[in-house]
């Protein structure tokens, strides 16, 4: 009997090697080489067969805007661009409790009352998923469950009987019999993913897939597997808080950076509307070091609460300790605050809140730190109704940031009068009913409101 013949595969970029080696060659990622038994039959040239020709057609067409089949979820809905369109495949990632199959059993329950829904599940029994499902009060709504994990037996039932929707979960428990690595291998998840993916947009049902993420954050499997989809979900979220956040990183029918909230509870996930009211909700009034961000996740304005503590260092290295923000970043402000405004801050320890568990990746937040570490500094409590945003830059500027409008406007829905915002530089000025603004064009001008309470 003839010896298989091994290969070994990279998990990042799909290359194979011949042999194992610490590095992929092709990707330069470490670590991400895997054994696997190689096909006896490799692809051959083309050869002397012709194929059929192309058509080529120009850019102008008269094709609708394709279809949505809306989940009736509408944070989810909002992610997805308004829907799920007819044909497309959905990769939701997230880590492990964090609620993937808790929003799925709910999306499939709305969906099912406009269609056919097919839930295919390969780590739960159908019991263990009729558990939840009357936990979650769902158990009368006309889902299909199954539990299966053979790729072949699942291509073959839904193309002899389509669904309107094809839930899988999770791709990783899923195997090809005609390969012989164990599923979750790079082989078995890209080519189960790509057999379910070419069904879907032949037979023109969306198909959602469930992926397990790496200790990194990052969708478990090939890297490849995020190009094959149209969308990419990450469900985010820090499982002490109650707060879920659902994240499109690619989206071919949307936007790309829009976000859904949802609050965890005991009847499920429900949905967050005014997601500002919520991370707002808790915040104490004057008190020193905090300060009230108006930020952007998307097209939603979003107004969250930036702590900070600034105290008296005993260690020869002062302590950093930032959640939700950049420390890089912070490091930055806090040089500029020092060297700019003469206030001296970085020989104490100073810890970095953002409230409610989110993270901010925007350089608008630099202003409501500034105005965080300076409160927290000078021990001088914010005035309530006040808000912040605007980049700084390393020369103490405070720069212009995109959709002041907007921010402002829900600002002044919450109840705000007053706005620390940067100068207008001949530009048209932006200002929103109910809220005065105070324009800063240097940092230099935010310290000497805390110099003493009446700066404000």
């Amino acid at each position: 009997m003839a010896k298989s013949k091994t290969q070994f595969v990279c998990a990042e970029c799909g290359a194979t090697h011949p042999k194992w080696s610490g590095k992929c060659d092709t990707c330069g990622a470490w670590n991400s080489l895997s054994e696997e038994v190689a096909a006896d039959d490799t692809p051959k040239g083309l050869g002397a067969k012709k194929g059929r020709r192309v058509t080529f057609v120009g850019l102008e067409g008269k094709e609708k805007s394709p279809p949505r089949r809306k989940t009736n979820i509408e944070e989810f809905d909002r992610v997805l661009g308004g829907g799920m369109v007819a044909g497309s495949a959905i990769l939701v990632g997230g880590e492990p409790g964090i609620g993937k199959s808790t929003i799925l059993l709910q999306a499939a329950a709305q969906l099912s009352k406009g269609g056919r829904v097919a839930y295919i599940s390969g780590e739960e029994a159908v019991d263990q998923l009729r558990l939840r499902a009357s936990r979650l009060n769902l158990e009368k709504y006309p889902v299909e469950l199954a539990a299966a994990t053979n790729v072949r037996d699942i291509v073959t039932t839904l193309d002899e009987n389509p669904p309107d929707v094809a839930i899988i979960d999770s791709i990783q428990t899923m195997f090809v019999d005609s390969l012989e690595s164990a599923p979750g291998t790079v082989a078995q998840v890209r080519t189960s993913a790509q057999e379910l993916i070419r069904l879907s947009k032949r037979k023109g049902f969306p198909v959602i897939l469930v992926g397990h993420v790496t200790k990194e954050g990052q969708i478990a499997g090939p890297r490849v597997l995020e190009h094959m989809v149209d969308t990419v979900l990450y469900f985010e979220g820090d499982r002490s808080h109650q707060f879920r956040i659902l994240r499109a990183v690619k989206n071919r029918f949307g936007a790309t950076d829009e976000i859904g909230v949802f609050e965890m509870s005991d009847a499920g996930l429900s949905e967050v509307s005014n997601p500002s009211a919520l991370f707002l909700s808790d915040r104490e009034q004057d008190v020193s070091g905090s300060a009230v961000f108006a930020g952007m996740e998307g097209t939603r304005p979003m107004l969250l609460e930036v702590q900070a503590l600034v105290s008296p260092s005993t260690l020869a290295t002062p302590r950093r300790a930032v959640v939700g923000w950049d420390s890089a970043r912070l490091a930055m402000i806090m040089a500029v605050i020092e060297t700019r405004c003469g206030v001296a801050i970085g020989a104490n320890d100073v810890y970095l809140n953002v409230a409610g568990g989110l993270r901010v990746t925007e350089p608008a937040a630099d202003l409501a730190v500034a105005a965080a570490l300076l409160s927290s500094l000078s021990d001088i409590a914010v005035p309530r109704g006040s808000l912040f945003f605007g980049e700084v830059g390393l020369s103490g500027e405070v720069r212009a940031v995109s959709h002041a409008e907007g921010r402002l406007k829900e600002a002044a829905k919450l109840g705000f009068k007053r706005a620390v915002v940067p100068k207008n530089r001949g530009k048209t000025k932006v200002a929103a009913k109910g809220i005065t603004s105070n324009e800063l064009g240097h940092i230099q001008e935010l310290a000497q409101m805390f110099e003493n309470e009446d700066g404000f």
